[in-house]
């Protein structure tokens, strides 16, 4: 309801309060309802709470502050009804009123009248009530209706100027005072001073009622302004318990929606009436509410929509042709780990309009399940509409890049793919890059892309360990020097490349991301991360007989292992090894298993279960680890870098719980190494365990690890990101 409204039937403000509640003892309104006890206490009676006779002097700048009246166990009314007893009956709004045949207004008086006077008999034909012989009380009463009360003040001034005996009546000097006060609160509201639109309320109870639906909608949106929520949905509810209204009731639960959680409105629907042809009121505005409430969720992931909700949704999404409902349910699940339902609502809002928001929330889901190459292609179109769009599609291509093993992609996806990494000069792609060309043994553009990372980002260690074995590959040592003293004292695996004791495989390999990054679920698009998470090493650093290193220009050409004799395809499948042809290591070890020496046997044994998990065939691994006796330190490492295999398949599997069983049953055998606490770390993000999660995430922080500071960073944004 407008204020302009309010200030046109400003003339009947207490009148209708009277006849808009349901009981007579209207005094006890809704300040007894919302607002504080304190306030009630407060809060100055109006005039009619006093004897009519109350004289009001020409220097009065204010409305009259009438005597307060404390509350008893008998009603306010009785009292007024007391002191009103044998007064006589003030009839000069009613002549007004009859003289300008304003029905509506004079039944409302008439009312009024009769619950203040019981005894008082209202005239068998109001209309022919004669006018105010009091012209000048007659002008006041005119210039009141057009809501000039300055204009009144002024005239009831000069006339007690000029009649010191006339007093204004009692009824008049009580309207005017309300309807300053509204005006007052008013415009308080409209310039957001929402203390004193409380204060105004509580100082003015008589316009707390239904005749003033508006100040009673200000007054709630000052409380929940000045965060008394409750109170605000107190206020609301009075209007619901109290007023009839349709139009007045369906806004009031329109505004209250707009402000208050999801919670509250709900407890106010259920105030909710049934109309005669058995709809319910609030029927047309339900759906609207419904997305209100799942759109809120969105925006804060501890917010749980209630089922009926998702429910409506859902049915306008089958059966609308919004795709913007669609959307809603698809960002509704993504961030709560549901990734069915949140893949079929995305392809729903894509099928139905293909934005980038859709294509997006696709992606992420087909990325949380491992179809890399499918969000590649989804995201491609859109990869400029946003940073966030083009930091899905980077994630979508650096976890394509990185799949164990290579998956197939067609030239012209890598074409377009290193395109865009060389534009958006993303250095965790460019490294993958790197990784790729080194699985399908094309060291030189390796060594390219890992050097163009490390031109994008100087501390990028991974990028530089790639490096340094590229080089150890292409047996370039003096490359290998170089990127070696650059990180020595910053990173221990790239000063132990090229001995001995060397990684049983490539490490910086990336893990699908884990919740709260763009390799899994947000809550809305704005919050994808923009960094990927490094592979933790399934490894540990384990020593090959140092009686098997071979030249490596021995075993670059292809031959048949069953040609050689069991000491010579032990040494060729170490070779093998160093050049990162596991597989061909293998079966060369196979050879070497038919070997007369035990310690020719037991080194074969041990080499290929290295191979088949360098190659990631950890069930092989364990099967070729048995398949000669092995030393108790041997057998050891081999049992710690199976278990730690098996728990980086499972992580990439989407299986974080047997993560977590792997690496309890590998903690019994030592102490856990830095990249399998990381691992750890990232499963128990995935299982929603937070409180683990941050455990193990301070605990690799405070040790400088990166991994640490990115969970901790992960954590922050999934309870803290209001982008």
């Amino acid at each position: 309801m407008k204020s302009s409204f309010i200030a046109l039937s400003a003339a009947v403000v207490v009148a209708v309060s009277i006849v808009g509640m349901k009981k007579p003892d209207y005094v006890k309104n809704a300040m007894e309802t919302f607002l504080p006890a304190g306030e009630i206490e407060r809060t100055p009676p109006t005039s009619r709470l006093v004897p009519q006779q109350q004289a009001v002097t020409v220097n009065d700048a204010k409305p009259p502050v009438f005597q307060e009246i404390k509350r008893s166990a008998k009603p306010v009314l009785d009292t007024v009804v007391t002191a009103a007893t044998g007064s006589v009956v003030d009839e000069s709004a009613l002549r007004y009123f009859a003289s300008r045949g304003d029905t509506a207004r004079l039944q409302a008086e008439i009312s009024r009248l009769k619950a203040l006077y019981p005894d008082w008999v209202p005239p068998k034909d109001p209309l022919a009530v004669p006018p105010n012989a009091d012209t000048q009380l007659e002008a006041m009463w005119q210039l009141y209706s057009q809501a000039r009360y300055a204009e009144v003040r002024k005239a009831i001034a000069e006339r007690q100027v000029s009649e010191p005996a006339w007093k204004p009546p009692a009824d008049l000097i009580d309207r005017l005072n309300i309807a300053e006060a509204r005006m007052r609160l008013i415009n308080a509201s409209d310039l957001k001073q929402y203390d004193t639109v409380v204060r105004i309320g509580s100082e003015t109870p008589s316009l707390l009622t239904c005749s003033e639906v508006d100040v009673l909608w200000r007054v709630a949106e000052a409380f929940f302004q000045t965060d008394k929520a409750q109170r605000a949905t107190d206020a609301y509810a009075y209007i619901l318990t109290n007023c009839d209204n349709t139009a007045e009731r369906l806004a009031t639960v329109q505004k209250a929606a707009a402000l208050l959680p999801s919670r509250n409105v709900e407890d106010l629907l259920s105030k909710e009436k049934t109309a005669p042809d058995g709809t319910m009121e609030f029927d047309s505005i339900r759906d609207d509410l419904a997305r209100r409430f799942v759109a809120e969720a969105n925006a804060d992931g501890k917010i749980v929509v209630a089922p009926q909700y998702l429910s409506r949704v859902e049915r306008l999404a089958e059966t609308g042709g919004l795709a913007s409902d669609a959307l809603l349910l698809g960002w509704y699940y993504l961030p709560r780990g549901n990734m069915e339902n949140a893949e079929k609502w995305f392809r729903t809002a894509r099928d139905k309009e293909d934005t980038a928001s859709a294509s997006q929330g696709l992606a992420l889901t087909l990325i949380d399940r491992n179809d890399q190459l499918a969000a590649e292609d989804t995201m491609y179109r859109w990869r400029d509409d946003s940073k966030d769009a083009k930091a899905v599609y980077l994630a979508a291509t650096a976890n394509l890049l990185a799949l164990d093993p290579p998956g197939p992609i067609s030239a012209d996806v890598l074409k377009r793919i290193a395109a865009e990494v060389i534009k958006s000069r993303d250095a965790s792609t460019a490294q993958q890059f790197g990784w790729y060309a080194r699985a399908l043994n094309q060291p030189q553009t390796a060594l390219q892309w890992f050097k163009t990372a490390l031109t994008w980002k100087l501390d990028d260690e991974p990028s530089a360990y790639g490096l340094a074995v590229t080089y150890l590959q292409l047996e370039d040592l003096k490359g290998l020097a170089e990127i070696q003293r650059l990180w020595a004292g910053r990173s221990a695996r790239i000063a132990k490349v090229g001995e001995v004791e060397e990684p049983l495989k490539t490490k910086g390999r990336q893990l699908p991301a884990p919740e709260g990054t763009v390799a899994v679920t947000q809550a809305r698009p704005a919050t994808v991360a923009d960094e990927t998470v490094e592979r933790p090493a399934s490894d540990i650093v384990l020593a090959r007989p140092r009686a098997a290193v071979s030249a490596r220009r021995g075993c670059k050409s292809t031959i048949n292992p069953q040609t050689l004799a069991p000491e010579a395809a032990l040494t060729r499948g170490w070779c093998l090894m160093d050049l990162n042809r596991p597989l061909e290591a293998a079966a060369a070890f196979e050879v070497g298993l038919l070997g007369s020496s035990a310690k020719t046997r037991e080194d074969a044994a041990y080499g290929q279960s290295l191979a088949y998990l360098r190659a990631g065939l950890a069930g092989k691994a364990a099967v070729a680890a048995v398949k000669a006796p092995q030393n108790r330190k041997r057998a050891l490492e081999l049992q710690q870098s199976i278990l730690a295999d098996k728990a980086v398949a499972a992580f990439d599997g989407g299986r974080p719980r047997e993560t977590i069983l792997v690496l309890d049953q590998l903690k019994q055998l030592g102490p856990e190494r830095t990249d399998l606490l990381s691992l750890r770390g990232y499963a128990y993000l995935k299982l929603k365990r937070y409180a683990d999660a941050r455990r193990v995430f301070e605990a690799l922080a405070a040790i400088g690890n990166r991994d640490g500071q990115r969970g901790l960073g992960i954590l922050y944004q999934i309870f803290n990101d209001k982008d």
